[in-house]
């Protein structure tokens, strides 16, 4: 079935961005600009400060779109960036747009500060499910601390197997027997030059950030699909990873 060319029109950082969308999508939807009606995904997240911005699966071949505020406290896109029910559920199908030093797609929300993980108390809590793996290669990353060149932990999901992922390392296995839209918590405290992780309010893990970390650290959120169309059938808007994000709170104190 072809489906109409779609043109979402956002205002970003003062520049007017135009983004002409194929968009094939697995459910009816369509896009929402800036403005319409209903309660936003950055309402609905109390992402109510300036140090966020969105990254879509949508826009160009390494440039894929952003959406920073002030814009994104109105914006909206189905399937990718949406509300649905209480949760904002973020989409990103293995045919997405990539960032320039990524082969995988991703729909997920980027802080827009900087910090240091050796200074002060820095805290990301996520209330979510992951509710959906691309075929052939199930592999979704549903939240991250990133430096300047890498991510340096992120929760990860591979097939069943939910874990904490030390920069390409695993880590703590947090279940090995994940269902998907199964909802949990997980809470990310770096401080010291180390990183805490609580699962479902219980302790799993407490890793040393390397000394060779670049710093300039930054949390993700959202659906990081690990699979492209080199790697995952069918090569179409049906086939994505997708997160969906109950409640999104982060932190930043001297100590």
């Amino acid at each position: 079935m072809k489906h109409p060319t779609v043109i979402v029109t956002a205002t970003v950082a003062g520049a007017v961005l135009a983004a002409v969308l194929a968009v094939t999508q697995a459910s009816a939807g369509g896009s929402t600009p800036a403005g319409a009606g209903g309660r936003s995904p950055a309402k609905l997240l109390h992402l109510d400060r300036s140090d966020w911005k969105i990254t879509l699966p949508i826009g160009t071949k390494n440039g894929p779109t952003d959406v920073l505020q002030p814009d994104l406290d109105t914006f909206s896109i189905k399937p990718f960036f949406t509300v649905v029910g209480n949760s904002v559920q973020f989409q990103a199908p293995v045919t997405g747009m990539t960032t320039p030093n990524s082969s995988y797609p991703r729909s997920e929300l980027r802080e827009n500060i900087n910090w240091d993980n050796k200074v002060g108390k820095n805290t990301m809590t996520i209330d979510e499910a992951i509710t959906a793996t691309p075929a052939v290669k199930p592999h979704v990353v549903a939240g991250q601390i990133h430096d300047a060149g890498d991510d340096v932990l992120v929760i990860r999901l591979e097939g069943s197997k939910l874990f904490v992922d030390h920069n390409g390392d695993d880590g703590p296995t947090l279940s090995d027997s994940y269902v998907l839209g199964t909802r949990f918590t997980v809470n990310l405290v770096a401080s010291d030059g180390q990183i805490k992780v609580f699962y479902n309010g219980r302790q799993v893990d407490d890793y040393t950030v390397p000394a060779t970390s670049e710093g300039l650290d930054y949390f993700k959120a959202g659906a990081y699909t690990q699979a492209n169309c080199t790697n995952s059938a069918p090569c179409d808007n049906t086939n994505f990873g997708q997160v969906n994000i109950y409640r999104l709170k982060t932190t930043h104190s001297p100590s």
